[in-house]
């Protein structure tokens, strides 16, 4: 009987999909087989509207182990026999759905897929965006994503050591929740997830199969919001106790030399796992789905094939070692099922007890149709991009008042309400705490290595000019790793976009890879892994295009850091990238100062890569030979509020002695990108001019550390007390 379109339109296949599919097979998929087509298919999987643009981004790199994209996470070489092992992946529409589970289980999902690799998971990040906490259904949104996040996190075990939120009307109803996870091997260590051999056992451990998240990858995840339809039943429930329990038993098991391969069940469950094992393998698989522990009862193996119950993972064990399995699954107290065996047929097929229920090739089902988008650009944005900025009024009130209005801005007052509720320090390896300095560092257990890690993007740029706020989101990931004083040495990169098959939104997703793929090529960081997240949208809006970039810094010598805060009263502070504050007003472009203060997204950001590489090379050498005390990048809200930002850290002083040339406000809250605010003793100042001028490197002197007051150039007076109660207490007041 011909599929109707009704069951198409359930797991997001179109009619022209269909008929490929029939097409390849030679005959009509059984509902099962549809299933997992849906879902293997389906865009959250099989990334049909992105690949052949993800293949833009440079993956060239010495320090790479295995190829980008081809395993769970992408690996690098740290030295000393070591790999670090990095992923950041989106769950945005289930947090939309249910906020905490939504949230928690992205945590969770992420850890498993660092797991997978035979990794220990050692630190958390995320990258959070939400619309105007003055709303209700934003600010529900916001606490439950943020408990969500810190529930699981602290049961786990694993610090969340850093990352960033940011806020605007695009997101609202559709928040963006990024979760990255860092782990670390022995590089002989390392498991991949292929399934070969024939003969091997396929285990299944962990929790048992429920009917939550059916339909998590192609119908929730894979095509925007619709309000009349029912999306609960698609979200996971997660259970963090059980996963920290499955971390330390796989971590064992992986330590017998048993495992040929080890996958975790995410989206799309039981069905991407064994099939991509298989096809990643070059093999094929026959499982019996009665053999799947259950904790429902009724379940149809349709349901079991694509249930995204969490804390699940398979197990491909050498046939002949499966004792050794089930000797440690009980003592984690851990269920375990035989599930299945390695073929050589290049066919997944499943059984339920003595049926057959689908039999299908592993490299169909992996090999979905992709479509090269085009775009064009959205009506209203040359307009917005040649907006007479040097014709704004300047502010009626004072740049100190101006001042203090930024930092309680939700998007740049302080976040300490919210990491506070993660757990930082479980591990004891973090050495740069969140809100300490612009990236997270972690010691290297027994070595005097650190990991540094950032997560940037900002929307806003990306809407006025996608490609070069692509180039800006990498850019600043990388400077922030710098600031702390560690080598850029891998990108993550999350994708956030509307539907792409609307051109503006095909426009945005082309050219900000575009950009972020010239920003890695310059500044010599490869991509390693990534996630996209499209269909981004909720009746019809797409939130900002939002490419969050995780960043990982290698420093040779972990004690050889800086952080963000001023250090000592009479210390000079100098501005790298600029030899002067200009007041130039296509600096106000797409600034957190121009929404703030009149109400208006517009403008075109700008970057030069040549001296953002000079730049960072620059602040790099400060900080590992010691020069400086502080470092610390101008992003949102420009010079005056990174100035602030460093001196209330500690409660010092600060009084800037600088000229500005043209506009206040562009000069103070202007974003201009590439620019570092240092501080250092004076006999210092002769090695920073060395080291800058043989980088070519412009700088300017800003003034000194100084006193309880924060003055800057004759604009400003204020009591430093005044803008750290302004800058500490703006979420919460944001959140009413």
């Amino acid at each position: 009987m011909p599929v109707t379109k009704a069951v198409l339109d359930e797991i997001a296949l179109t009619q022209a999909e269909y008929e490929a599919i029939v097409d390849r097979l030679g005959r009509e998929p059984n509902p099962v087989e549809l299933g997992m087509f849906g879902s293997l298919w389906s865009e959250h999987c099989g990334y049909k509207h992105s690949k052949l643009l993800l293949r833009l981004f440079p993956k060239e790199s010495p320090r790479l182990v295995v190829e980008p994209g081809a395993e769970n996470a992408g690996v690098v070489d740290i030295g000393g026999g070591l790999v670090a092992v990095m992923k950041i992946e989106s769950h945005n529409h289930p947090s939309a759905v249910e906020p905490l589970q939504g949230a928690a289980t992205g945590v969770g999902g992420i850890v498993r897929d660092i797991l997978a690799m035979g990794a220990r998971p050692i630190a958390l990040l995320n990258s959070l965006r939400f619309g105007p906490l003055d709303n209700p259904r934003n600010r529900s949104l916001f606490q439950g994503v943020v408990g969500g996040i810190s529930w699981y996190g602290n049961c786990i075990g694993i610090p969340d050591v850093g990352g960033e939120i940011a806020f605007a009307p695009s997101y609202s109803g559709n928040p963006l929740v990024n979760a990255l996870c860092l782990g670390i091997a022995r590089r002989e260590d390392l498991i991949l997830a292929h399934a070969s051999g024939d003969g091997n056992t396929l285990i299944l451990v962990g929790a048992d199969t429920g009917r939550d998240g059916i339909h998590g990858a192609s119908g929730l995840a894979s095509r925007t919001f619709e309000e009349e339809r029912e999306m609960r039943p698609t979200v996971q429930v997660g259970n963090p106790f059980l996963e920290k329990v499955l971390i330390e038993a796989c971590l064992e098991i992986a330590a017998t030399g048993v495992l040929v391969g080890m996958q975790d069940l995410g989206a799309a469950g039981f069905t991407s796992s064994v099939v991509e094992c298989a096809a990643r393998g070059g093999s094929g698989v026959e499982v019996d789905l009665s053999k799947v522990p259950r904790r429902e009862q009724g379940m149809t193996p349709y349901e079991v094939m694509l249930s995204e119950s969490q804390e699940r993972m398979l197990l491909i064990v050498t046939r002949g070692q499966e004792a050794k399995v089930k000797t440690l699954c009980e003592k984690w107290d851990l269920h375990y099922a035989e599930v299945g065996r390695v073929t050589s047929t290049g066919r997944v097929r499943v059984f339920d007890g003595p049926t057959l229920v689908a039999d299908l090739p592993a490299q169909v089902l992996t090999d979905p149709p992709l479509y090269a988008i085009h775009g064009t650009p959205p009506p209203e944005l040359q307009a917005l991009q040649s907006y007479d900025l040097a014709s704004l009024p300047l502010p009626q009130t004072s740049p100190g008042e101006v001042l203090l209005r930024l930092l309680r801005s939700p998007n740049i007052a302080s976040k300490e309400s919210v990491y506070r509720q993660y757990d930082h320090q479980v591990g004891t390896s973090t050495v740069v705490p969140p809100g300490a300095g612009d990236a997270a560092l972690l010691r290297l257990r027994g070595i005097p290595k650190g990991l540094a890690l950032a997560t940037d993007g900002n929307g806003r740029y990306c809407f006025l000019d996608p490609y070069t706020g692509g180039a800006i989101a990498v850019a600043e990931a990388c400077r922030n790793l710098a600031c702390v004083g560690a080598q850029p040495i891998a990108l993550t990169d999350c994708l956030n976009f509307g539907d792409p098959e609307k051109p503006a939104i095909a426009y945005q997703l082309e050219q900000c890879i575009r950009g972020m793929s010239e920003a890695c090529r310059v500044l010599g960081v490869p991509v390693i892994s990534g996630n996209v997240s499209l269909y981004n949208e909720t009746r019809g809006e797409a939130v900002y295009p939002t490419p969050v970039v995780g960043a990982l810094g290698l420093l040779e010598n972990v004690t050889r850091h800086a952080t963000a805060a001023f250090k000592r009263e009479g210390d000079v502070v100098v501005l790298l990238g600029a030899d002067q504050v200009d007041g130039d007003a296509a600096y106000l472009g797409g600034s957190e100062y121009l929404e703030v203060l009149h109400g208006l997204v517009a403008g075109r950001p700008s970057l030069d890569l040549g001296l953002e590489t000079r730049v960072q090379r620059a602040c790099l050498r400060l900080v590992q030979e010691g020069v400086v005390r502080s470092a610390h990048d101008c992003s949102d809200g420009g010079l005056a509020v990174a100035l602030a930002e460093s001196a209330m850290l500690d409660g010092l002083g600060f009084h800037g002695d600088f000229q500005v040339g043209g506009r206040w406000d562009a000069a103070l809250f202007g974003e201009a990108q590439s620019r570092i605010v240092v501080s250092l003793a004076f006999e210092r100042v002769v090695d920073l001019e060395r080291i800058a001028r043989e980088e070519g490197v412009p700088w300017a002197r800003l003034g000194v550390v100084d006193g309880s007051s924060f003055t800057l150039a004759g604009l400003l007076d204020l009591p430093v007390e005044e803008i750290a109660r302004a800058w500490r207490g703006g979420l919460e007041e944001g959140a009413g």
